[in-house]
């Protein structure tokens, strides 16, 4: 999941129909990079937390319930420069809110998330990824979760996500094949402008290889991805997974398909304090390896656990200083 500080912008005004906030850019989002650099946001999750949000409380729902709180921390990114903002609806599909009582309002929440990230770029230019997460159970014949029912949550998500106007839909911190080819579908489903394939990857103890929670390797998800027509293939957070491990599997993922790379590291190794992981890595720290990333193969720069609007306006440094004129969309 993806916070900061700062002081909370006023409520947003509350309307009895909100209307759908619909894309501002024409051209795909996967055919733009091709000619641009882009920056991505970093954590959110971690921020809502410094914004209140309590440990094991639904940050979704804030989306309904303090907007106004989202849509301060997504400011700020875009304040540091970010050109893409990833909703808050990580965890938003109808069985994830339905473990915190909330099922009955996966639309409303997401067709929030979906407004509030377009309403943050304050009227400018920018790209809202629509976040589609794990669905936290595992599928048959490992778990009881069927395909079937798998494949209508996520649809569903999608479906909210689209016709709030979102520019791409991500399917983030994803560990095994099977749910991320359903969400890849439920987003195709869904008429998705442009489809993220993300993975999660822990590096061995050897620091020699990347494998999923699932066993899943960075060539076999890149060939994965490209198959089932996913328009850019992703990773992000996992074990070890810094701005330098990112770069290795951006060049293992530029080996085994042709899709455009982005990536999402987190803001160093955790260490434990009082019982939580706390992620120490400097902004100017992360960015110094912005680019290996990007000469390894990223055209979507962006951030993940423990990182804040800091992290993002430094990545911006760098990759403007990078890739001068790239700026943008």
């Amino acid at each position: 999941m993806k916070l900061g500080t700062g002081l909370y912008k006023p409520m947003l005004a509350r309307e009895a129909h909100p209307k759908p906030s619909h894309s501002m850019n024409t051209e795909p989002l996967h055919e733009i990079v091709s000619a641009r650099r882009l920056v991505c946001d970093g954590a959110m999750g971690t921020q809502l937390m410094l914004a209140g949000l309590e440990q094991g409380a639904c940050g979704e729902v804030w989306n309904l319930t303090h907007p106004e709180r989202v849509m301060a921390i997504q400011e700020r990114y875009v304040g540091a420069g970010a050109d893409c903002l990833i909703t808050n609806t990580f965890g938003a599909s109808r069985r994830a809110l339905g473990r915190h009582g909330h099922d009955g309002q996966m639309e409303e929440v997401n067709r929030a998330g979906a407004r509030i990230a377009r309403q943050a770029f304050g009227g400018g230019p920018g790209f809202v990824l629509g976040d589609i997460g794990p669905l936290g159970e595992l599928l048959e014949p490992y778990g009881e979760l069927s395909e079937g029912d798998a494949l209508s949550a996520l649809s569903e998500q999608a479906a909210a996500l689209v016709g709030a106007g979102v520019d791409a839909i991500i399917i983030e911190t994803q560990t095994s094949l099977e749910e991320l080819g359903i969400a890849i579908d439920a987003a195709k489903g869904a008429n998705a402008r442009c489809i993220i394939a993300s993975l999660a990857y822990d590096l061995s103890a050897d620091g020699k290889s990347f494998r999923t929670m699932m066993g899943v390797s960075p060539e076999q998800a890149a060939e994965f991805a490209e198959a089932r027509q996913a328009n850019i293939v992703a990773l992000n957070c996992g074990t070890g997974m810094d701005m330098v491990a990112a770069a290795r599997v951006a060049r293992i993922y530029r080996s085994h398909c042709k899709l455009p790379i982005m990536v999402q590291p987190n803001a160093g190794l955790p260490v434990l304090e009082g019982l939580k992981a706390v992620y120490k890595q400097r902004p100017e720290d992360m960015a110094q390896a912005v680019p290996e990333a990007l000469e390894a193969g990223a055209v979507i720069i962006g951030s993940c656990c423990g990182s804040t609007p800091e992290h993002t306006r430094a990545i911006r440094r760098s990759v403007d200083a990078s890739a001068p004129g790239w700026r943008g969309p």
